[in-house]
């Protein structure tokens, strides 16, 4: 049972409430202990507050009341169901659970730090890469971590999220697809909850910077000993570091060293997300509904075929593909840069060699070339130079302290 659940504080409660509730009573009925419902627009039909923007709740039932008659409860992803038989038989409700998205976490109890957990769930040559990455990374750029909880100025928790937004946006129109944390309602609710959450101790941020600037951004929601990753991105000119696992060994080190037992990655199916955790269950949707009212009945068992359909069309990946084609409805093609590394083998002159000015913002697309230049051969992004060459149209040339490569540029 998941103690001192995020999703359960009143804080989140009452910023859900403000941002979607427009004024609507919060409702609460004895059988379901700790939740709070809001009547829909369905007649006879209650939902819980958070709805689908909890990263998972525990569902105690208490003893039903007069309350529930005639009444349907909708309770979204449950993930941990105290189904006490005596309670179950007794409390006058009928009961469906639906079976929605698949959720992973990382079961932390068995290891001592990040190196004992990746000798544990890695081969000899994963580690071997993991590490890699890491250390390139760390050797190319001025790294560092940060962990906001309990404290963070305004200022800086304001600046983050604008940096937030726009990884998300980028990285999404990377990958054409439309994502629904970047709807105005939900990004909005987001970013009023987070920072009140997190002077609470109830959520954080973690944060991977170079220099000042960051460059992977995840919001976690925090119960007694579990870390929910709510949100997570990193920026996409970094891919060739395989910043997304640098990450995740930054968050194990993190969780490991501060007691955190575990690290849960939310609902949906990623690959990343089989990789790197230890442990797979399931979100249902639980339906209640009085056994004697027919209209109740009949709500129940809609809903259940309507949840039953969703996840059909989930398996087949029609959601999928329905994201694709929402984003392209509303986005322009993203440009394409197609790129490729030469070998240098002549000296250049200077006055044929213009320099390219890197901050100007006509020359963000060569910022992931450079970045894969950096991968390739390793040196810090300080000591590197990028030059037009004058005489070689779609021709460049990178330059560090001891390697240099040409780079043919399709923009």
């Amino acid at each position: 049972m998941i103690k001192d659940n995020p999703f359960y504080s009143a804080t989140f409660v009452e910023y859900w409430g403000k941002h979607f509730l427009s004024g609507r009573k919060k409702h609460i009925f004895p059988f379901a202990k700790n939740l709070s419902f809001y009547k829909s627009k369905l007649p006879g039909l209650f939902i819980n507050t958070g709805k689908n923007l909890t990263k998972g709740i525990n569902l105690e039932l208490g003893e039903s009341s007069r309350e529930e008659k005639n009444n349907c409860f909708l309770i979204y992803d449950v993930i941990d169901f105290d189904s006490h038989q005596a309670k179950f038989n007794n409390n006058g409700l009928g009961h469906f659970a639906v079976r929605q998205y698949p959720g992973y976490l990382i079961d932390l109890e068995p290891y001592s730090s990040l190196d004992d957990f990746l000798s544990k769930t890695f081969k000899k040559s994963s580690r071997y890469k993991l590490r890699k990455y890491k250390k390139r990374l760390e050797e190319c750029f001025n790294i560092s971590f940060k962990a906001y909880q309990g404290e963070i100025s305004k200022e800086e928790y304001d600046t983050v999220f604008i940096y937030f937004r726009k990884l998300l946006e980028k990285r999404f129109e990377e990958k054409q697809i439309s994502n629904n944390n970047l709807d105005t309602d939900e990004w909005d609710f987001y970013k009023d909850v987070a920072y009140p959450m997190i002077l609470e101790n109830k959520a954080s941020l973690f944060v991977l910077y170079k220099n000042e600037e960051p460059i992977s951004i995840t919001l976690s929601y925090l119960s007694d000993n579990r870390v929910f990753d709510a949100i997570t991105v990193f920026d996409i000119d970094y891919a060739k570091f395989h910043l997304g696992s640098i990450k995740i060994m930054y968050l194990v080190d993190w969780c490991l060293k501060n007691g955190w037992k575990t690290l849960d990655f939310s609902k949906g199916h990623f690959d990343y997300k089989l990789r790197w955790s230890n442990k797979k269950f399931d979100f249902h949707y639980h339906i209640w509904f009085d056994k004697k009212s027919l209209k109740a009945q009949v709500t129940a068992y809609t809903l259940k075929l309507y949840f039953t359909f969703k996840q059909y069309l989930r398996e087949k990946e029609i959601n999928e593909k329905l994201h694709k084609l929402t984003f392209a409805l509303k986005n322009k093609k993203p440009d394409n840069v197609q790129y490729s590394f030469e070998k240098t083998i002549q000296s250049y002159d200077e006055e044929k060699l213009e320099p390219v000015d890197m901050t100007m913002p006509e020359h963000t697309l060569f910022k992931r070339i450079c970045y894969e230049f950096l991968y390739l051969y390793p040196e810090n992004e300080n000591n590197i130079n990028v030059y037009r060459l004058t005489n070689r149209d779609s021709f460049y040339l990178i330059k560090g302290t001891g390697n240099e490569s040409l780079v043919k540029v399709n923009f």
